[in-house]
């Protein structure tokens, strides 16, 4: 899992748009989101952080600020969801009920 912030010189929405449009076209991308009042673009997954700015750079000025490995807490979130939600919902009551079987009847054809 890797994390990737890079500045783009963006100048409107619609050029934001474009820019994010592009980069969710690569495989493995986890998250993207962008800060519009730094021009920071930050993408974490996996996925290589090279062709994600050259694609960048054919377009706008893009320069990266840092690539590292992203902090994987998912599995800690996940237990304490699940440990809330036992707590909160009891696990429901099941009865279950068998009809008596009645005889077969005893001719073989019918």
């Amino acid at each position: 899992m890797k994390k990737l912030v890079a500045t783009v010189d963006l100048h409107n929405d619609r050029e934001r748009s474009k820019a994010m449009q592009v980069v969710s076209g690569f495989g493995g991308i986890g998250s993207l989101s962008m800060d519009t009042k730094d021009s920071k673009l930050t993408v974490s997954g996996d996925f290589d952080p090279v062709k994600v700015v050259n694609k960048l750079r054919k377009s706008w000025r893009t320069e990266i600020v840092s690539v590292g490995s992203a902090k994987e807490d998912y599995g800690e979130k996940n237990e304490d969801l699940i440990k809330a939600y036992e707590a909160y919902y009891s696990p429901p009551l099941t009865y279950s009920y068998y009809a008596p079987l009645e005889e077969p009847p005893s001719c073989v054809i019918c």
